[in-house]
Parts: structure tokens; sequence; C-alpha cells
């Protein structure tokens, strides 16, 4: 199954208290059990003004359909090609 990586621009995202992070997960997490397990949330990275989320989903529509339904900006979405690490250059 495809993975993605979602680009939400979300000023001052790297400020957001412990519990609006929560709030934020927990929209997710509802939002994606009503639309099935073909589409999982992997993990998420909190930057400045930007938060970037990892996704399995069959096809970019469905991931774009969650952030519709939660209301969630989706500036970007990439589907990942490939994934290298430090033991790829072994």
């Amino acid at each position: 199954m495809p993975k993605y990586v979602i680009e939400r621009e979300i000023p001052n995202a790297g400020k957001l208290s412990s519990q609006e992070l929560h709030a934020i997960s927990q929209k997710s997490c509802g939002v994606l059990g009503g639309m099935g397990p073909q589409i999982q949330w992997l993990h998420s990275y909190v930057t400045g003004d930007k938060i970037y989320c990892v996704y399995i989903a069959p096809d970019e529509a469905l991931v774009r359909a969650h952030a519709r339904q939660g209301g969630f900006p989706a500036n970007r979405v990439s589907e990942v090609k490939s994934i290298i690490d430090p033991t790829t250059a072994e």
C-alpha cells in the first residue's frame, strides 16, 4: 500500500501545547475511525510552522478526503517512492 507525506501549513505549530496536539490527534483518529482500515496515520513531525504527517492509504484522494473531513490543511501530499537511511550506504 502506498505511503504519503502530507505537509500541513499551521502557523506556530511548534508552539502548540500538549493539550492542543492531543485534541488534534483525537480529531484525526476520530475521522480515520469513520473512514475504515484502508487509511492509517503512522506519525507526524511538528516543526515551527508546519506539521508533516505520514500516512498509508490506497491513493492520494483518500488522504485528501481525511483532511477535508477533519478540517485539516493538506497543502502538499507527496507519495513516498523510496526510503533511504544510513544502511542504504552499506
